[in-house]
């Protein structure tokens, strides 16, 4: 099954009503969370990574309760960096700094998906300081103020910040070079001490040909096991060869874009302490093949 098969696959899957609350957005992860929404963040932010889902994960009520959830748990950010699947370039690209309209990067789904709205204010010092780390480590950028926030940064977030009240800055991938990916990561550190939520944006395991997988196939499940035991133990280097090191990596990332956002979002995470924790994990009940399993640092 090709990618877009498999997405026309997934949109036939859809019966569930869309109403309202997909557009602000709402189960309970496991263990117990603690909750700091009501002033903005001065210490140092954890790194997140996101199973993003696709548009559908609006209609995922249990799921969408997780991801509140997770968020009500950290510390509230100044400013939200994303770092989504859905967007390479290279140089590495800036997105827009101010409220455009979104990215609808998707095809083949009901009409109500391409209705959207996460109207985020943009962030236009955060910008200005990703450039100058950029250009402290000799990295190449530009800015693309065109260019507005794709699914794998609004899907999660409409859940997460669903006022829309926290300033969202998306910045693109540079390219899949994991030496490349790694080097971003750590040119961005610095704004986990200046109060910058960090959050890459992905899936563990991606391979749409296993889209209508009626379960959850043995080589995602190891492929999440390792991704999980490699991730607790902050093992970046094998995150960089995953290639090599994994077991049944071709079959989980046929192309590994959405995989890329784990080894930036980790190597930003090196220097700070705390623990490693999966506040989502499981396999998605619509496409048992693809794990929710979604990371934080610190």
């Amino acid at each position: 099954m090709d990618r877009r098969s498999a997405l026309r696959w997934l949109a036939a899957t859809m019966s569930v009503p869309f109403g309202a609350s997909a557009m602000a957005c709402s189960r309970t992860r496991q263990g117990t969370m603690t909750t700091n929404t009501t002033s903005s963040n001065t210490g140092t932010m954890p790194v997140v990574f996101i199973a993003h889902g696709a548009p559908p994960l609006l209609d995922d009520e249990p799921w969408k309760a997780e991801l509140a959830a997770w968020s009500k748990s950290m510390p509230r950010p100044k400013a939200i960096l994303s770092l989504s699947a859905h967007w390479e370039a290279h140089p590495i690209a800036i997105g827009a700094t101010t409220a455009i309209p979104l990215v609808y990067d998707f095809y083949g789904f009901p009409k109500r998906y391409y209705e959207l709205q996460y109207a985020a204010p943009g962030a236009p010092d955060l910008a200005a300081r990703i450039r100058d780390l950029l250009r402290g480590k000799s990295i190449a950028f530009v800015d693309d103020p065109g260019r507005g926030l794709d699914h794998g940064t609004y899907v999660p977030l409409m859940s997460m910040y669903p006022e829309a009240d926290v300033p969202v800055l998306q910045v693109s991938l540079p390219g899949l070079d994991p030496k490349e990916l790694y080097d971003f990561g750590r040119a961005l550190a610095p704004l986990r001490g200046e109060g910058v939520l960090i959050a890459g944006s992905g899936f563990l395991t991606h391979n749409m040909r296993a889209l209508g997988e009626p379960s959850t196939p043995s080589w995602a499940k190891e492929f999440d096991d390792w991704s999980a035991e490699v991730i607790s133990r902050r093992d970046v280097d094998a995150l960089v060869d995953f290639k090599k090191r994994a077991p049944s990596a071709r079959l989980a990332h046929p192309r590994e874009e959405h995989f890329a956002p784990v080894i930036s979002a980790a190597a930003a995470a090196i220097d700070g302490g705390g623990d490693v924790k999966f506040p989502i994990t499981g396999f998605w009940k619509m496409a048992p093949a693809f794990t929710r399993r979604s990371v934080q640092i610190g």
